[in-house]
């Protein structure tokens, strides 16, 4: 298979960020964003996506992290676009399923209290779906709570501007669901857990289809 590497240089007004992704790496990653529950969260997904990921983004956290986070998402995705090249062989869908055991549901994160679930298709057409997380949005979370911790203050607000910018970028659908669950750092990282499973399961090498484009279509 040949190499599924990229290499995304992405510099605005806001935001220069370097990024270098191996889809066929080995979990490693050295992530600098600024904002310090975000690169863990990118770190976690490198090691359960099974990526290599170096990421580094100098943003204008001088007026808050959104424009950070989004172009980091957009980056990433990026990179995706390009790692993938035109996606012949992979499994495309990520349900993280095995198919010889349908109950294996990898894309179902559990954290404490918390289950979250994602599902992706590299489908070429962008669309994120984000559900059961409006009560739980950022603008309704009091002064005090966003004096809590780090991840008070990230919440669901900045990580679905991440998730929508990845997705508009990589060009997939991506849908996302808390199924319950209530503390703000387990819910955001057990997002980013069940994305980063199936994600690597939808970039997997379908031994039945090799050379082939996983679409009637024949492009995505």
């Amino acid at each position: 298979m040949t190499k599924r590497q990229a290499t995304i240089k992405r510099n605005t007004a806001e935001t220069k960020i370097s990024l270098r992704l191996n889809i066929d790496g080995k979990g490693k990653s050295k992530i600098d964003t600024g904002i310090g529950f975000f690169d863990h969260m990118l770190t976690l997904f490198a090691k359960h996506a099974v990526v290599d990921l170096t990421l580094k983004c100098k943003g204008d956290l001088e007026v808050d992290g959104h424009h950070t986070v989004e172009d980091c998402g957009i980056a990433l995705g990026d990179a995706f676009v390009e790692a993938l090249g035109d996606k012949k062989g992979i499994r495309r869908y990520g349900s993280g399923f095995h198919p010889k055991n349908p109950f294996t549901g990898e894309a179902y994160l559990p954290m404490d209290e918390t289950l979250t679930r994602c599902v992706i298709d590299f489908s070429g057409r962008p669309y994120l779906v984000w559900r059961k997380l409006g009560n739980l949005s950022h603008k309704k979370i009091s002064d005090e709570e966003k004096q809590q911790d780090m991840s008070s203050a990230f919440r669901f607000g900045l990580a679905r501007e991440f998730f929508q910018g990845f997705t508009n970028a990589a060009r997939c659908n991506l849908h996302l669901e808390l199924l319950y669950g209530e503390e703000p750092h387990h819910v955001v990282e057990g997002l980013f857990k069940a994305w980063a499973k199936a994600t690597d399961f939808a970039c997997q090498a379908d031994p039945r289809i090799v050379g082939q484009i996983p679409s009637t279509k024949g492009k995505l």
